[in-house]
């Protein structure tokens, strides 16, 4: 398919349906009003680092992130944004990561220091090919030695750390403050250029945004209309008060039949404070546990709202749940569900265990059934 994650700068040159069967056609071609394209692919859950490293391993921090206290985020103003304010805030969590592969650039993108002793998160597309990794500190002239600690492709979400202490941690902001409309900065080291990040402006455009890509789903996406480019990957986007609400991971590009202006998208604040316990847990040797619904989801084809249940596989938790084929899932856990990729990033970002409370379409009645996930084996 026709894509848009943007790509680490430079480029190199060069689902599995949630039942369980590779079947390409089930995928739609496009993503809303553009096309979005896959640098890295997204299947799998989380894996451990696979990157040389020069120097020891160091591990994941014992340190806390850093999260804001509620209601402190600026109000929707635009006015209230001090751009300047802002980027100097922020300006020194933010470092550029770059990929090598046999020893030459593959990649460079962006990343946000989480703790003083040296984590630091980008997008899994950046270091997806790296043989070895560098982090080039805000300020610094030289790159120091980093080492991948853990990877989620399925999130898009990738866990580094350098050796040092001291740093500039990032804060995170509070996932119930963030609210369309607000201002929002987007800073990172677009096209690689030479000095500081680049800064650019806009708005939370929408919230809950899903993308369907190739190999999967990524779910709970904010949307903004701050520019974002190749190298911005894995960046912060940040309110007026310079907390993180998301890292930048995709932007929506035109294709010959649909135009895309300013469609940009940022893994969530509430998705990366869920899942950092998960990536340093990776980096212990924990291996993730992921849910299994068994069912097999297509679009809806009449313009209709929900993912459209095509097979259900006997014996799982939707078959016990008395999910049948033809059922079409509106809501999980009373959040509305827009198509099939809204719900397969719902159960991928479940556990085993957790009950799902699904809200179906059945022969023009709302029904609610509860499903629990099972763990997801290879299929």
């Amino acid at each position: 398919m026709s894509s848009a994650f943007p790509p680490p700068t430079p480029p190199p040159p060069r689902h599995d349906d949630e039942g369980g069967r590779s079947s390409q056609r089930r995928w739609p071609l496009v993503v809303g009003a553009a096309a979005i394209a896959l640098t890295a692919g997204l299947a799998g859950g989380l894996i451990g680092a696979a990157v040389s490293n020069d120097g020891p391993s160091y591990g994941p921090s014992a340190s806390p992130i850093r999260v804001a206290d509620p209601n402190l985020s600026t109000g929707v103003e635009s006015a209230s944004l001090d751009v300047g304010n802002v980027a100097a805030t922020v300006g020194p969590s933010v470092v550029t990561v770059v990929a090598l592969v046999d020893g030459q650039v593959g990649a460079v993108g962006s990343g946000v220091i989480l703790t003083a002793d040296g984590e630091i998160v980008t997008n899994a597309h950046v270091v997806a090919d790296a043989d070895t990794l560098k982090v080039r500190l805000s300020g610094e002239t030289e790159p120091r030695p980093a080492e991948l600690l853990a990877s989620d492709p399925a999130q898009d979400l990738a866990l580094l750390r350098v050796d040092t202490t001291g740093l500039a941690a990032a804060t995170i902001a509070d996932p119930d403050d963030i609210r369309v409309g607000q201002p929002v900065v987007a800073i990172g080291y677009a096209l690689a250029l030479d000095g500081g990040p680049s800064v650019t402006t806009g708005v939370v455009s929408a919230l809950d945004r899903t993308l369907v890509v190739d190999e999967g789903a990524l779910g709970g996406l904010l949307q903004t209309d701050a520019a974002i480019s190749s190298g911005n990957s894995g960046g912060p986007l940040v309110n007026a008060s310079g907390q993180v609400v998301g890292i930048n991971t995709a932007v929506a590009r035109s294709n010959s039949g649909r135009a895309a202006t300013n469609v940009g998208f940022s893994i969530s604040a509430r998705t990366l404070i869920d899942r950092i316990e998960a990536l340093r847990a990776s980096a212990r040797g924990e291996a993730l546990a992921e849910g299994f619904l068994g069912v097999t989801i297509l679009d809806r084809t009449d313009g209709g709202a929900g993912a459209l249940i095509d097979e259900v596989s006997a014996d799982s938790p939707a078959a016990d749940a008395g999910i049948v084929t033809g059922d079409v899932v509106v809501s999980v856990n009373g959040r509305p569900v827009g198509g099939q990729g809204g719900l397969i990033a719902e159960i991928r970002s479940a556990q085993p265990g957790d009950s799902l409370e699904l809200g179906i379409l059945r022969d023009g009645k709302t029904v609610t059934v509860t499903a629990t996930l099972v763990q997801r084996t290879e299929q």
